[in-house]
């Protein structure tokens, strides 16, 4: 990545210049002629009389995958140049890792030379495309988010262009996709005194309503939900002084007004006290994202009218707090869902399948396309997987073929689990009631748990998506600083796109 001071200008403008390694193999000197750089930095090196390439092979080791070099004073209007390495040349889909290593490291290689540009209080970056634009301006637009939003003292914004006059279409699209990530981080990360229930229904109708006309949201207050019969709704909501809502957002993207849409549900617990079953304090803090299945349809929902996609679609996100108080589920409880089924509460921790079973009931009153969950669910989601994989519970192999595909794309990966009625036994041998919020063993929390809201889908192409491991991000995602990572989202536009494609 090379730097391009314009004193006329009154700005600094960055271009990206990558480096790449062939195959695993330590690079010679003599490799180092045989062109190692992307053609913007052959360009560039060039410009220089080959003093890029000079510097470079005496600066010490091959650069590998992700990592950076800066050297200063090799142009006059060119006083600093970052390189970055980008990994084995070629590379393409990766069938083991599920992933477009290409890609991948694209968006590694990216987010580490912007870092670095960032760290030298540089306002503006122009990236090399490095032969795939929408990966660059991920890796750019992702890899220099940061939340700093109630600090005094923040990180240098610096703006990302792509250099030259590629594919802009791309670029853009990329810029799209990362963005929509980043809101999804944003409502994450926010402490849970700021994101409300209220507050966070209010984000999401500006976003959509400024991403497109065809728009339509409705923030349903606590009597309406009330009249809905939504008492396991209500049982989790009673706990907390702060009034429930239930957000319902409209995207009439179709030309048909008729069309069928498809409907996505998301879990929005603002904060997980655990209720009665009080949660140990250690981290108890990160449970202001545990609305994250919320954040990530609907920003994946504000993204697909930005790209105006063809199609209708429905977010529907039940928020509200889990708390514990004189008010609230205390274990053994027993309460009636929209359907009418009786739920007995012997873990009021599980919470977000209660208020998701109301959600997957409503969501069938729109005779939907699809009907597709995502939740921050179970702590036994984040042991199965880690923050490898979204895990995937579907009654459907048509639509999770359909995901798989869409997150190879992405890189930020699904894997599919279990539906087995094997689980389900666990979940509907009841002392009290219709079915029980726990499942009978401590065994496969996340499969009991997706069992549970099987018992309130009846449609044929359902997926549940259980995002409690990839929910956070210490350094498993070079491309993502530490923190709440706003995952799948991405994964879930790139569906809605191919979907609108599909059926077009």
């Amino acid at each position: 990545m090379f730097l391009l001071p314009l004193p006329a200008a009154g700005r600094v403008v960055v271009r990206r210049l990558a480096v790449r390694r062939f195959g695993s193999r330590d690079l010679s000197a003599a490799d180092m002629t045989k062109g190692l750089f992307t053609s913007a930095g052959e360009n560039f090196d060039k410009l220089i009389a080959g003093k890029l390439r000079e510097t470079l092979n005496i600066s010490g080791p091959p650069l590998k995958a992700g990592k950076t070099r800066t050297f200063y004073g090799l142009h006059q209007d060119f006083p600093s140049v970052v390189l970055v390495g980008l990994g084995k040349k070629a590379a393409g889909i990766d069938e083991q890792e599920n992933w477009h290593e290409g890609k991948e490291n694209i968006r590694a290689a990216v987010a580490a030379g912007c870092r670095q540009v960032q760290d030298l209080e540089l306002s503006s970056v122009e990236v090399d495309p490095c032969g795939d634009a929408q990966a660059a301006a991920e890796g750019a637009v992702l890899g220099l988010y940061e939340y700093d939003d109630l600090k005094q003292k923040k990180k240098m914004a610096v703006s990302a262009k792509l250099y030259g006059s590629g594919d802009q279409e791309a670029w853009q699209k990329g810029v799209l996709f990362a963005s929509g990530q980043n809101l999804a981080r944003q409502l994450m990360e926010t402490p849970a005194n700021e994101m409300t229930p209220t507050r966070f229904a209010e984000i999401i109708e500006k976003n959509l309503k400024s991403a497109s006309s065809k728009t339509e949201v409705h923030i349903r207050p606590k009597s309406w939900i009330e009249e809905q019969a939504m008492g396991s709704f209500l049982s989790v909501a009673k706990g907390s002084d702060e009034p429930p809502v239930f957000l319902e957002i409209h995207y009439k993207g179709s030309p048909n007004a008729n069309e069928p849409p498809l409907v996505f549900v998301g879990k929005g617990i603002t904060f997980d006290s655990g209720g009665i079953s009080i949660k140990a304090s250690a981290n108890m803090d990160l449970m202001r994202a545990d609305m994250g299945g919320a954040a990530t349809i609907c920003s994946a929902i504000v993204s697909a009218a930005k790209l105006n996609l063809p199609i209708n679609i429905i977010g529907l996100a039940p928020l509200c707090e889990n708390m514990p108080s004189g008010k609230a589920n205390k274990p053994g409880d027993v309460v009636r869902a929209r359907n009418g089924k009786t739920i007995q509460v012997d873990n009021t921790d599980a919470e977000g399948r209660l208020i998701l079973a109301d959600a997957l009931c409503y969501a069938h009153t729109f005779n939907p396309k699809v009907i597709l969950n995502a939740a921050t669910l179970t702590g036994a989601m984040d042991v199965a997987l880690g923050s490898g994989a979204t895990g995937v519970f579907t009654n459907s192999s048509w639509l999770w073929n359909k995901l798989f595909e869409a997150s190879i794309e992405t890189g930020d990966r699904v894997w599919r689990m279990p539906l087995f009625e094997h689980y389900t036994r666990q979940v509907v041998d009841c002392q009290l009631a219709d079915v029980n919020n726990i499942g009978k063993y401590r065994s496969a929390g996340a499969c009991t748990a997706a069992a549970f809201l099987k018992e309130f889908v009846t449609h044929p192409k359902w997926a549940h998506l259980d995002i409690a491991g990839v929910m956070t991000n210490k350094d498993e995602v070079p491309y993502l600083r530490k923190g709440m990572t706003g995952r799948p989202t991405r994964t879930l536009i790139e569906f809605l796109l191919r979907f609108s494609q599909d059926n077009a």
